[in-house]
């Protein structure tokens, strides 16, 4: 059906013009299978078709050559109505798009269309570019929650933002999605508020997600004012909040929590108990040893491992601060 003689953008184009589906298909099929440079031009016209098959085949055959001179075409396709035509268009962008499309990606957020706006913020992950900023933190007052959950996270990608001030208060959004991924993203931000933002989320919100990405960002943070936090998050109902906070102390080893620390050692889950021996051993206390000893015999054999480093690892500590 589709022969040497259609060797030109135009004869492309013409067959794709047909009113029959099948002759559609077969062109941008044909077009996705010769796979080069001559094909960008009907194919970008192929996206236009109304059969969404052709649609996602000329996309992926778009996504294929790699030629980045068709992202300008592809972006329409962030926001289309179809949520697979989004997807393919939203991972074919992904590897075409670069810092020269900045300035593309951004205008196109102006548009009123929540999918393209989602996608675009999702792009911008990629760029890493601070000049987009002020664009993503507009988000932050949407009445669209999957939009403020895109903007914080997409924050979170952005080099060189060390403070941002409109994100604090989405800690507290009434969307739990917002507040895991804004919990997350506090992780990489140096305000003054953000050690005593987290600390009061890792205690108090009532998602256990929150808490444990709370906990997460506080180990990024490494800031002892945390302690009395963790202290308490080693007792959450949560089993991984409690193993997150005992990661954290791992990195922000403190005295007060010994106790704690020892108490944790016989929690229920196996996972939480590891992360508390390996806390344990660099804090680094000759109170550990014996409740580290116990251990040796956990039913778990990753726990066991874990103690006996731990006594080790305190071992050597006492014997060097001996011989100093």
């Amino acid at each position: 059906m589709y022969n040497n003689t259609h060797n030109n953008s135009n004869d492309w184009i013409e067959m794709l013009r047909s009113p029959e589906v099948d002759d559609r298909l077969v062109a941008v099929k044909a077009l996705q299978h010769l796979g080069e440079e001559e094909a960008i031009e009907p194919l970008i016209y192929a996206l236009q078709d109304e059969n969404l098959n052709v649609q996602k085949i000329a996309i992926s055959a778009l996504w294929e050559i790699a030629n980045p001179v068709a992202v300008p075409a592809l972006l329409k396709y962030l926001g289309s109505s179809n949520a697979e035509i989004r997807t393919e268009a939203l991972s074919a962008l992904n590897d075409l798009v670069s810092p020269t499309d900045l300035s593309l990606l951004l205008d196109s957020l102006s548009h009123n269309n929540i999918y393209l706006q989602l996608n675009i913020l999702i792009l911008l992950r990629k760029i890493h570019d601070i000049q987009s900023l002020p664009y993503i933190i507009q988000f932050f007052n949407s009445e669209n929650a999957d939009l403020r959950e895109a903007a914080i996270t997409t924050l979170r990608y952005l080099n060189q933002v060390e403070k941002c001030p409109q994100a604090l208060a989405l800690i507290s959004d009434y969307n739990v999605t917002v507040r895991r991924a804004t919990a997350l993203t506090l992780g990489y931000l140096q305000d003054a508020e953000v050690i005593s933002i987290l600390t009061h989320a890792l205690t108090s919100d009532s998602d256990w997600q929150v808490r444990r990405n709370a906990a997460k960002s506080l180990a990024i943070h490494e800031n002892d004012q945390a302690i009395s936090a963790l202290e308490i998050a080693l007792g959450d109902e949560h089993w991984q909040v409690r193993k997150s906070a005992a990661q954290t102390l791992q990195k922000i080893p403190h005295i007060k929590v010994l106790p704690v620390l020892i108490q944790a050692l016989t929690d229920e889950y196996a996972d939480v108990r590891k992360e508390v021996a390996i806390a344990l051993g660099n804090l680094g206390h000759p109170d550990a040893i014996n409740p580290l000893q116990q251990s040796l015999d956990d039913l778990d054999k990753e726990v066991a491992i874990q103690s006996l480093r731990a006594i080790k690892k305190i071992q050597e500590s006492i014997k060097s601060s001996t011989h100093d």
